[in-house]
C-alpha cells in the first residue's frame, strides 16, 4: 500500500509508541487521525507535529472501549478527513489485575479497551475499506500476548485474544484487507521504572539493550509495504521471549549480565 495520500487512524497515537508510528507514517505523506482519550495537549502537540509534514491531521477524543464513541470517531474522520486506509490499533491500558480479582471494573476497564476497542475500530472502519477495495489493519502487541506477565492477566488475555482475532480477520477479509500484528518486546522504558529496573530489562534480552521506538516504526513500515504478507505477526523484541534459554544453560550467564549492566 502506498503511504502517500492515505487516511490513517492510529488509536492511542497522541503519545510513546502510538505517537512515533503516527508522525512517521505523516512524514511518508498520510492524512493523520490521531485518537486520544485523557491525552487532550499531548494529542494537539502531535497533530500539529504532523501537520508540519504538510498532510492533513484531526486530533479525535473517543473512549474506544464504549462502541458508540468508537462510530462517531469514525464518522467524523470519514467526513473531516476522509475513509480510513490504514488502521493501527495501539491503544492499551497497562493496569495490574492481580487474581482473584478484587475488582472486576478494573479487569473489564482493561480488557475492554486492549481488546474490544481494537475489534470495535476494526468492525467501524472495515465497511469503508471493502467499500474502497483495499485497506490494512495492524494490531500492536507486546510479549504478554505470548507469555503470561505476573498480575497482568487481564492486560495479557486481552493481547493474546488480539492475536487471534489479527488471523481471524486476515482470514475472513482477504484477499481484499490485509491484517498483521507487530509484538513488541522493550523498546520504550515506562516512566515508572528506575535505572536499575530498566537495566535488568535490557540484560534480559539476547541483544542485551532496549530497542526504540523507531524499531516499532520500521516494523509497521515494512508490514504497511510488504503486500503479500498477512495474518502475520512480527516480533520486535531484542530477543527477549527466547534469552532466559541462555541463562537455563547457564545460571551464572544470567548473574553476571545482571552485574554488568548494573554498572553501565
Amino acid at each position: 500500500m502506498n503511504i502517500k495520500g492515505a487516511v490513517a487512524l492510529v488509536t492511542g497515537g497522541a503519545h510513546r509508541v502510538g505517537k512515533a508510528i503516527a508522525l512517521s507514517l505523516a512524514q511518508e505523506g498520510a492524512n493523520m487521525i490521531i485518537h486520544y482519550n485523557r491525552s487532550e495537549e499531548a494529542a494537539r502537540e502531535t497533530v500539529a507535529a504532523a501537520m508540519a509534514f504538510g498532510v492533513k491531521a484531526l486530533a479525535i477524543r473517543a473512549d474506544i472501549a464504549d462502541l458508540a464513541q468508537v462510530n462517531n470517531m469514525i464518522a467524523q474522520a470519514a467526513r473531516e478527513i476522509g475513509p480510513v486506509d490504514i488502521l493501527v490499533n495501539s491503544a492499551s491500558q497497562w493496569k495490574s489485575t492481580p487474581f482473584p480479582s478484587v475488582s472486576l471494573a478494573e479487569w473489564h476497564s482493561v480488557f475492554n479497551t486492549d481488546f474490544n476497542g481494537a475489534f470495535y475500530c476494526a468492525n467501524a472502519v472495515v465497511p469503508q475499506m471493502l467499500e474502497k477495495g483495499g485497506g490494512l489493519i495492524i494490531n500492536i502487541l507486546d510479549l504478554s500476548s505470548v507469555q503470561p506477565y505476573y498480575k497482568m492477566s487481564a492486560h495479557g488475555t486481552a493481547k493474546a485474544a488480539l492475536l487471534s482475532l489479527t488471523h481471524h480477520l486476515a482470514l475472513e477479509l482477504a484477499p481484499v484487507v490485509r491484517v498483521n500484528a507487530v509484538c513488541l518486546g522493550p523498546v520504550l522504558p515506562p516512566v515508572h521504572l528506575s535505572a536499575e529496573e530498566i537495566a535488568q530489562v535490557a540484560a534480559h534480552t539476547m541483544l542485551q539493550r532496549w530497542g526504540t521506538p523507531d524499531d516499532a516504526v520500521r516494523a509497521v513500515h515494512y508490514l504497511i509495504g510488504a503486500g503479500f504478507v498477512t495474518s502475520e505477526c512480527l516480533t520486535v523484541d531484542g530477543g527477549a521471549r527466547y534469552a532466559h534459554r541462555r541463562f537455563m544453560a547457564d545460571p551464572g550467564l544470567d548473574s553476571a549480565n545482571n552485574s554488568k549492566n548494573l554498572q553501565r
